[in-house]
């Protein structure tokens, strides 16, 4: 039975990754800092699929609780398949100039020195076995730079140079490298963005079918599926309403 361990799985995109690995036989480490989140979400997969859960609730931003986190994976002597680097976010949606520092150092912390971190603890043990697959979650935001984008859109230009970076560094060990950077899906980003203004964060999605975090998940899963030798290693995956990071077609009145 192969192993996937997922970050930030407790909601959007990691949480529909979770449910489609464990509904294809894998065994599913859920890495979150909701702790009580986490164990729920954990107990309805193993109660539908029953091929083994392991929940790690840590903050990837923290460096120690990240490989104290690995050392206990190691413990109980399981090796993982696919790291899917899911756990990122935005916040704010100021001009650098008005831009609030926290905010900055919290996007940061996450998108680039918690994939980073994690990598670091879990690529040693896929480069002994010459065998795993890393999936790195990335953005539209990664390609372009949009108004008022500024410091989250560079940690996910950072997340695609990191990629890259992954794929010549572990060439020589025959891991798989790959990037999914998906367009709007609509998740609790937008919430997260707008400090939990509900009202703003629906009204991004309003007039167009934005992406699923179920279709983000396909897609992870695919990209696992192939032979051996073949390697995706870049994916951009828009809604069909989606031209590049700022052009959309709306429809007055259409909803999800």
């Amino acid at each position: 039975m192969k192993t996937v361990l997922i970050t930030g799985a407790t909601s959007g995109i990691g949480l529909a990754c979770a449910y489609k690995f464990a509904g294809n036989g894998y065994y599913t480490i859920l890495t979150g800092r909701r702790c009580e989140k986490l164990e729920k979400v954990a107990s309805d997969i193993d109660g539908k699929y029953g091929n083994g859960v392991k929940t790690l609730c840590f903050d990837i931003r923290e460096k120690s609780e990240v490989f104290a986190a690995v050392e206990e994976i190691k413990s109980a002597g399981l090796e993982v398949d696919v790291l899917i680097n899911n756990a990122g976010l935005a916040v704010g949606l100021n001009k650098i100039q008005q831009g609030d520092i926290d905010d900055w150092e919290r996007m940061i912390d996450t998108n680039i020195k918690g994939l980073l971190y994690v990598s670091r603890a879990l690529l040693p043990m896929m480069t002994k076995r010459k065998s795993g697959h890393v999936i790195n979650i990335g953005s539209i935001a990664g390609r372009e730079v949009y108004p008022n984008g500024n410091v989250y859109c560079a940690t996910k230009f950072a997340v695609d140079a990191l990629t890259k970076a992954m794929r010549i560094d572990t060439l020589e060990s025959g891991i798989k490298v790959t990037q999914i950077a998906p367009g709007a899906v609509e998740t609790e980003f937008s919430i997260v963005r707008f400090k939990g203004d509900e009202d703003k964060a629906k009204s991004v999605y309003k007039g167009y079918e934005p992406l699923h975090p179920g279709d983000i998940a396909e897609v992870c899963y695919y990209v696992t599926t192939l032979p051996p030798h073949v390697n995706i290693n870049d994916m951009l995956v828009m809604p069909v309403a989606q031209a590049n990071a700022t052009l959309f077609h709306k429809e007055p009145g259409k909803t999800n």
